[in-house]
């Protein structure tokens, strides 16, 4: 059940970020991907991150039937980032609802 739900919301996040035109065509350089800061935030803006790191790696992870992660705090980091930016909030209700389903909430 909880993969299920999990999957729902990767679809929301993909099709919020389709919408908002932030989804790309064009995939990062590797280096840009191998980041180890949180976020990749000193590669990657954030989208991206989700786009070709997070996404990629919540498939695999429930294709494999792995453990998901239970301590997860997207939504704070979307918030700061896209503050300013009135047209992401409902991209950052669906990052505020996986982290509350992630976390027991």
């Amino acid at each position: 059940m909880l993969y299920q739900q999990t999957l729902l919301h990767l679809h929301a996040i993909e099709n919020e970020l389709k919408r908002l035109a932030m989804w790309s065509a064009t995939k990062p350089a590797a280096i840009a991907l191998a980041s180890t800061a949180p976020f990749a935030c000193d590669t990657l803006p954030l989208e991206h991150w989700l786009q070709f790191i997070f996404l990629p790696k919540m498939h695999q992870l429930i294709s494999s039937q792995q453990p998901l992660p239970s301590k997860i705090a997207i939504a704070p980091m979307a918030q700061y980032v896209w503050a300013q930016k009135q047209e992401t909030r409902d991209l950052i209700v669906v990052l505020e609802r996986l982290d509350e389903l992630l976390g027991g909430k």
